[in-house]
């Protein structure tokens, strides 16, 4: 592998040919590297990324990892995963052979992350250390599938134990109308929360809404993207899952509300954002209407589980819930499972109803 000098920059390059994926011979250069061994460890790095060589570092083949996965998936799930691999992943493994990384290498990683503490002496959470574990373990499935490492020693090791989860807290409408009532004084916080707490959107769904998301005649309003801030940057996607894509219908009474409030915004275009505000500021304005109106602080996300609960009570069917919120009916019988109890025994009671009648169905036929 020769590297030449260019006599009149005074600076290396190398010039090799190599196989791409299709069996087709090519030509490579690379030119300004300030020294011989830079243009000769760029060449080596190039074709063992090419040859798919697992001695190369964990580093080296993450390079090719980004290449093969980042235009696959949406920036912002690109973004959290880059980040993972950035701070939690490359500083662990980033210098070792890939093919020499073995499942005792793991464990001694998870435990690393284990005894971890910030500076409030709290650790990782379960769920995040087991997503950080799910990462590394898709860039060995990934080596596995198309690169032909043996075996993905992440899934040997196993995971980090089960998830704990998280409370699932939420408002009664009571509750729900004494915040509401605090948030009357500014306008655009009142009927963001309107919106959260009467159709079950999700946050980001909430902050990409514009004027020609809602048909005021047919009373719904349809969700088709999602609002992150991502580097600092505004960033309209996709929703959260295929399923997420969906038509909500509105009350009548936030109809009204929502026709009132666009109509108060001078100059709006139609694909303008009618909240343009930011996560931050509804946290900032759950803290002051809970405080306000004395009762709980739920997070903004358990305004979904209020009404999710207010359905269920209602007693609306887990498959219709599943259509308005864009979940699967089975998640929302899994994770709704606790709200569930008094519709059961509802049910029972009509079952036994019915084989009453039946047994005096037959008892009178006997007669």
């Amino acid at each position: 592998m020769p590297a030449y000098k260019d006599m009149k920059k005074g600076t290396w390059y190398c010039s090799f040919y190599y196989e791409d994926c299709n069996g087709v011979r090519r030509k490579k250069m690379k030119r300004n590297f300030a020294t011989k061994k830079e243009a000769l460890a760029w060449e080596r790095q190039f074709l063992m990324q090419k040859a798919a060589d697992l001695n190369m570092k964990f580093s080296v083949f993450i390079e090719q990892y980004c290449v093969d996965r980042k235009d696959r998936l949406k920036k912002n799930t690109w973004i959290t995963k880059e980040n993972v691999i950035r701070t939690k992943i490359l500083p662990w493994f980033g210098e070792r052979p890939i093919a020499d990384i073995e499942a005792r290498d793991v464990i001694a990683w998870q435990n690393e992350l284990l005894n971890y503490r910030d500076e409030k002496g709290m650790p990782y959470s379960r769920t995040y250390l087991n997503k950080v574990h799910s990462q590394l373990s898709a860039i060995f499935n990934h080596a596995v599938r198309y690169y032909n490492l043996r075996e993905n020693p992440a899934k040997k090791a196993g995971g980090f134990g089960p998830d704990q989860q998280k409370e699932m807290d939420f408002w009664t409408k009571e509750e729900y109308q004494k915040f509401a009532d605090e948030m009357m004084d500014k306008p655009v916080s009142y009927y963001a929360f309107e919106m959260l707490y009467w159709c079950g959107i999700r946050e980001g769904e909430l902050l990409a809404l514009t004027p020609d998301d809602f048909d005021f005649e047919k009373g719904a309003v349809s969700i088709t993207k999602s609002y992150q801030r991502l580097n600092g940057t505004d960033v309209i996607t996709d929703p959260k899952t295929p399923k997420s894509v969906r038509v909500v219908g509105m009350p009548s009474f936030l109809v009204d509300e929502m026709r009132d409030y666009i109509d108060s915004l001078y100059g709006i275009k139609p694909d303008g954002r009618i909240f343009e505000v930011t996560k931050y500021y509804l946290h900032h304005e759950m803290d002051r209407g809970s405080k306000a109106a004395g009762v709980k602080r739920i997070r903004i996300h358990d305004l979904r589980h209020s009404h999710v609960s207010l359905l269920i009570n209602m007693g609306v069917s887990a498959q219709a819930i599943a259509d308005r919120v864009g979940h699967e009916s089975i998640d929302i019988t899994y994770r709704y499972s606790h709200l569930f109890p008094s519709k059961q025994t509802e049910m029972v009671k009509l079952l036994e109803e019915l084989r009453k009648e039946e047994d005096g169905d037959v008892t009178e036929g006997e007669g």
